[in-house]
């Protein structure tokens, strides 16, 4: 009798991904498309544009005072995103 090396069909997509050089883009991926739930309606609907650079979330936003106000919140939003996705994705979130 032989043992089988038996593995779980998500260790292997994952081992997958990594292999092709994709994990960080689909990780990437899913944090910004978390930013609506993780930052609520509200933030959501004065939301212009989203998108990573350099291990930070850059958010265009088209209300100056809620701006100001999510300026102060960045390192909790930071640890947020990364929570809602599983991975330590960015280090920081820039508003303009």
């Amino acid at each position: 009798m032989f043992k089988r090396d038996v593995k779980q069909i998500k260790d292997l997509l994952l081992q997958v991904l990594r292999d092709q050089g994709l994990e960080t883009p689909l990780l990437q991926k899913r944090l910004v498309e978390a930013w609506p739930e993780v930052a609520g309606p509200l933030v959501a609907s004065y939301t212009l544009n989203t998108y990573i650079y350099n291990q930070t979330l850059y958010v265009r936003l088209s209300n100056p005072s809620l701006r100001a106000d999510l300026s102060m919140r960045r390192s909790e939003l930071t640890k947020k995103l990364n929570d809602a996705v599983g991975e330590q994705v960015i280090t920081d979130v820039r508003f303009g």
